[in-house]
């Protein structure tokens, strides 16, 4: 049975950091490329960060040089941090694993996590 379990969501002011983690059970980890998305009440899922098996990166703009994707493979693990949080940064996070390298369209993750609210406010 797949698992990816999300963690690191919460309630931080404007500026503020969170750590986001997702871990994976029942994939082999390794050779997923893996995606963390976000959704907003009323809007669309989106990318927001992704990272290849070889851990190239890929960046939506609205969060370039705020967020880092990084992985641990040895625990199986996809982490998101996020920097000088703003509130349209407010959403639910996402992880994702795909088999396909530089996954960018949402049909091409296999296995998705339950998701972790991220609220940026005063």
């Amino acid at each position: 049975q797949v698992q990816l379990v999300e963690s690191g969501g919460g309630l931080v002011q404007p500026g503020g950091s969170l750590r986001l983690s997702c871990t994976a059970s029942g994939i082999i980890f390794s050779i997923n490329n893996m995606g963390w998305y976000r959704q907003a009440p009323g809007a669309e899922r989106d990318l927001v960060a992704l990272i290849t098996t070889d851990a190239r990166t890929n960046y939506a703009n609205s969060v370039k040089g705020r967020f880092t994707i990084s992985r641990d493979n040895a625990k199986n693990t996809v982490y998101l941090q996020m920097n000088s949080l703003r509130p349209e940064d407010t959403a639910t996070y996402y992880c994702a694993a795909s088999l396909s390298w530089i996954a960018m369209s949402e049909q091409q993750y296999e296995h998705w996590g339950q998701g972790t609210q991220v609220t940026v406010s005063s």
